[in-house]
């Protein structure tokens, strides 16, 4: 019994959630449905088909190898659905983008077998198809076959060959084609590739555009740009022709609103990218130019809609300024700065110009200082220099009234003068100096003297206390914990491709991981340089380079080398230069040192210990347990540390007491 139509569709929806599920399904999926939704199916099981095909072939869960081989099965089908009459659109559609996504899968596949001449005739046949419903078709099916012609000429014109050794992995274009080959000679191809972009570049030159087929192109566009230097000029030179604001002299509907502004957006977006690309080409210049003037050419056209309304004609309070003087109103102005309250006045009330009490009352300290910084910085930048002059004049002029208030408070009498009404006579001196005649004249002799006037001096702020050792100590290791952490951040595997800048070079000069590299060793071996390095003479080293017990007190240096050996162990294989530069910089130190020891030994003062064999043996320690046989690390590693000696060579020779290791302690030897 035949299963109907809905009950196929069941049945296809389970396969399509099998391989959704599990990738490898797709071949043993792909070849038992397509006799299932060929030509001769419902018109249902043809459009599952043709979309299930469409999202198969754009899936990037399935292989390219898998992907050519199962091209080749389904062009026959995909050939017959095309040619059906009166097709149904949606099938056209899903069709076509199928044939887009494996025409570059079957070139390939063509450039090695050229003795297959039946699937290079029907890859023919589709093609030719799709070029005949390229002008004639609903717009849907226009819009899928012009990602198909951006298809073809980028696979028919030469590219870039990154490795000729492997042609499966580089891009598919005519450039991996022989120049003999019998199918597809590159003298027939090119030609017709470059005929196709000049058939898609005919729509930015048409009088009246289609916002749909323009936008297509464009975004097709910008592929070719990208991957195809040999076109990218004719391109560019077609879109900075085109003008995608031409249609606005016709009478202005909300349609044609919406596709002039589509168009203007996706031209100046293609633009937009190929200029971040390449921002000193030689289309730089011209592409600046073109969307200023697109810019500038919006806001004519769309003025109406898109500018804020202008002020009004008349004023909106009812009072024009020619009518404010018989009016008796007065414009409002920016409001002054509030008087000084009476009586005492802090710090706060002096400084502020404003009369909004929320603010006055707002407690700014509880923001943190970053925060004030930043907010701060940029108020100041834009903040009108007339303005700042003004509010340092306002706040000078209430600092010198309060300091004047004060002087004049202290020049008062300390007594208040009494009067006797009936000797009252009447003076033609002013008012002040009389009553500091009298005041003087009535003050006795054993009265206490009016103090003189205070003046404020500079102010400095006191010495910060002495950090203790323990203090100092915990201090640098926090800093070492810091820069760490920082050096951790800026470990990305995408930055490890970057050019050598050679022999000459500054160090530290590019503000990266290498350059705190060399800060943190530098400040490790040569900070600290005679300062508590040092060992008596009495300590002795052991056969295996072990130094006595009798070890000095932990310095900073000391701290930095622990942290620096921990965060090269936690990841030896990929920090391995780190610790030969490191070791380098402790075997020049040491160098530089050993050249004043011999005179501090004879004049009886501490010899300087070996920093260099110290950490050297500690590494090679660390890393010996975890290397196996494949490891070449410590090749590296032993060829590029400044010495060696005896001891080096007998802890390598221990490797060779596994088995599995002989071949890596005999490479490294």
């Amino acid at each position: 019994m035949a299963l109907s139509a809905s009950d196929q569709l069941i049945q296809l929806d389970a396969a399509r959630q099998l391989v959704l599920a599990d990738a490898g399904l797709y071949p043993q999926i792909v070849q038992g449905i397509l006799p299932i939704v060929g030509a001769n199916a419902r018109l249902e099981l043809r459009r599952w088909g043709a979309d299930f095909l469409a999202e198969t072939f754009a899936s990037p869960l399935l292989a390219v190898q898998e992907k050519e081989r199962l091209s080749i099965v389904i062009l026959q089908t995909l050939k017959e659905l095309l040619e059906l009459p009166s097709e149904d659109d949606s099938v056209v559609k899903s069709v076509v983008q199928t044939a887009a996504s494996i025409y570059g899968l079957v070139f390939r596949y063509i450039i090695s077998k050229p003795q297959d001449t039946a699937t290079w005739e029907r890859v023919t046949a589709i093609k030719l198809n799709i070029f005949r419903r390229w002008d004639s078709a609903s717009g849907g099916i226009r819009t899928c076959c012009i990602k198909f012609v951006q298809r073809v000429v980028q696979v028919q014109t030469p590219g870039v060959v990154a490795d000729p050794r492997r042609p499966d992995q580089n891009e598919i274009s005519l450039a991996l084609v022989p120049r003999d080959h019998s199918l597809i000679p590159p003298s027939r191809l090119e030609p017709e590739a470059l005929g196709l972009l000049d058939m898609l570049l005919n729509v930015f030159h048409e009088e009246t555009s289609d916002a749909i087929l323009v936008d297509a192109t464009l975004n097709c566009l910008g592929t070719l740009i990208r991957t195809r230097q040999n076109v990218a000029t004719r391109i560019l030179n077609a879109i900075l022709s085109f003008n995608p604001l031409k249609l606005a002299n016709s009478p202005m509907t909300p349609k044609l609103r919406v596709q002039i502004k589509s168009m203007e957006r996706t031209t100046r977006s293609v633009l937009m990218n190929v200029l971040r690309r390449n921002e000193t080409g030689p289309f730089a210049g011209r592409i600046r130019q073109y969307i200023d003037r697109l810019a500038q050419a919006r806001l004519d056209v769309f003025d109406e809609g898109s500018r804020k309304r202008a002020l009004p004609s008349e004023p909106t309070d009812g009072l024009d300024n020619a009518k404010r003087m018989r009016l008796g109103a007065e414009l409002s102005d920016r409001p002054g700065p509030p008087p000084l309250p009476s009586g005492p006045v802090s710090h706060a009330q002096l400084f502020t110009l404003h009369r909004d009490h929320g603010l006055t009352s707002f407690d700014v300290t509880q923001l943190p200082i970053d925060l004030v910084v930043r907010i701060t910085l940029p108020v100041l930048h834009h903040v009108e220099k007339s303005v700042v002059d003004t509010a340092i004049n306002t706040v000078r002029s209430r600092y010198q009234s309060l300091k004047d208030s004060q002087a004049a408070q202290s020049q008062a009498p300390v007594q208040a003068v009494e009067e006797d009404e009936e000797d009252y006579e009447p003076d033609f001196e002013p008012a002040a100096e009389q009553v500091l005649n009298e005041a003087s004249n009535l003050l006795p002799q054993d009265s206490p003297q009016v103090l003189p006037d205070l003046e404020l001096g500079p102010f400095k702020l006191p010495q910060p206390p002495p950090l203790t050792m323990e203090e100092t100590e915990q201090i640098g290791k926090g800093t070492i914990s810091r820069v760490f952490s920082m050096m951790s951040a800026l470990d990305d595997p995408s930055n490890t491709k970057r050019q050598k800048p050679g022999l000459n070079r500054i160090a530290a000069s590019n503000y990266d991981r290498d350059a705190w590299i060399t800060v943190i060793t530098r400040l490790a071996t040569r900070a600290s340089a005679g300062l508590g390095d040092d060992i008596s003479d009495e300590e002795e080293e052991d056969p295996k380079g072990a130094v006595a017990k009798q070890t000095p007190s932990p310095t900073l240096s000391d701290g930095i080398r622990e942290t620096l050996w921990k965060y090269i162990i936690e990841d030896f294989r990929s920090r391995i230069s780190i610790a030969i530069s490191w070791l380098n910089e402790e075997w020049f130190n040491d160098r530089i040192q050993s050249e004043h020891q011999e005179n501090d030994h004879k004049a009886g003062k501490r010899r300087r210990r070996s920093n260099y064999e110290k950490w050297m043996f500690k590494i090679l320690d660390s890393i010996l347990p975890f290397l196996d046989a494949k490891d070449k690390v410590l090749i590296r590693f032993l060829s590029e540390i400044p010495a060696l000696d005896e001891r080096v060579v007998d802890r390598v020779k221990g490797l060779a007491r596994d088995p599995e290791r002989v071949s890596l302690a005999a490479n490294a030897l």
